[in-house]
């Protein structure tokens, strides 16, 4: 499976979970393009850095933010499917959203019209105030972590 420090295009979770391409890398986790194979659609995965998922309280914080998100279904937030742990490699399984951050979207464009800004604002507004209503805190708002669908929807 997948024992060693790297990990790879082609690596297959859990039976099911095909990872295609790394879309992102974070101080605790890589954000992966997979393919679910059993339901054949497109998703995304999180997956814990190795050097982090031996350490029990990242998994655990790790897995608990899996298990917050789960609860979340609001049409701002990207919904989380699956999460577990292989061969020492802790994963979620969530939606992929086709688009953009905000950060890339404000390098690409520079400033945004008045309008697109405050509808993004208020998204992601609508979104935080859903989580905090189920109290959950995000602790890491950021143009980073903002996605803007192809379809413009803000999540």
């Amino acid at each position: 499976m997948v024992s060693d420090a790297r990990i790879v295009a082609e690596t297959i979770l859990a039976g099911r979970y095909r990872l295609v391409r790394l879309i992102d890398r974070g101080g605790m986790a890589e954000v992966w393009e997979g393919r679910d194979e059993i339901l054949d659609r497109p998703v995304a995965i999180k997956v814990l850095h190795p050097s982090l998922a031996g350490d029990g309280q990242f998994h655990e914080r790790f897995r608990l933010e899996a298990v917050a998100a789960a609860r979340l279904a609001h049409p701002n937030i990207v919904a989380t499917f699956d999460t577990g742990l292989d061969d020492g490699v802790a994963y979620i399984v969530m939606e992929l959203v086709a688009g953009r951050t905000l950060r890339q979207m404000l390098h690409d464009e520079g400033a945004l019209p008045v309008p697109k800004a405050v509808a993004i604002a208020a998204a992601v507004a609508d979104a935080l105030h859903y989580a905090h209503q189920a109290g959950i805190v995000h602790r890491d708002v950021k143009p980073g972590n903002i996605l803007v669908g192809d379809d413009g929807r803000v999540k």
